[in-house]
């Protein structure tokens, strides 16, 4: 039986996983992937940064072993990479889909559960901060690869997108004039309570599975 529950375990992660991924497909398809204006990254940044931290964590300490969050960001990443391929086999070039950084915010998540021993409040605080602040640091220098990413965003739009969806020019500054340091900033802020969050279900869990 135990190896039963190992095995259920990890089912659910990779589940989770997916269809973690497929919501920051739905994120960020016309947001993230071909029109990086300054205002969307920031809209992006942060929403990534909280959804991986509450299913990285809750993974995380659900199974009790360092590397789970890590293991989790890997599965969304491999599932991206699927869907960029398949837009690419449909003719759309490369660059039309970029997919997320993850893995290295995981990693520092993992990094901190290992180095407190196991404490989950360090993790909710420390893990879910460097969760915020590094998501926008790794997906800018990214973004910083893709081939003149407007002329991308105006030649081959999403084709599942509405005509008021038709991504428009961004207006440097209009926000503001750093999109990551603001990303960073209020990542760091909103993923800890996010974090939070993801620890808290799994008291949901066990209540649930006695």
């Amino acid at each position: 039986m135990v190896w039963l529950r190992r095995t259920t375990h990890y089912l659910f992660i990779v589940v989770v996983a997916v269809n973690s991924t497929l919501l920051t497909i739905n994120a960020g398809d016309y947001i993230f992937y071909t029109d990086w204006q300054w205002t969307s990254f920031v809209v992006f940044s942060v929403s990534q940064s909280t959804m991986l931290a509450v299913g990285a964590v809750y993974y995380m300490l659900f199974t009790g072993v360092p590397g789970t969050a890590t293991y989790y960001a890997t599965i969304m990443t491999i599932y991206t990479w699927v869907a960029k391929g398949a837009w690419f086999a449909l003719g759309y070039p490369y660059d039309f889909i970029v997919v997320p950084v993850w893995i290295p915010s995981a990693m520092l998540l993992d990094l901190t559960y290992w180095a407190t021993r196991r404490n989950k409040h360090a993790v909710i605080i420390i893990g879910g901060t460097l969760v915020g602040l590094s998501f926008p640091l790794f997906n800018m220098v990214n973004l910083l690869l893709v081939r003149d990413p407007l002329e991308i965003a105006f030649k081959y739009p999403r084709p599942t997108l509405p005509a008021y969806m038709t991504p428009i020019e961004p207006q440097v500054g209009k926000f503001y004039n750093s999109p990551v340091a603001l990303g960073s900033g209020a990542g760091a802020v909103l993923t800890v309570p996010m974090t939070a969050l993801g620890a808290k279900l799994n008291t949901w869990t066990y209540r649930w599975m006695a």
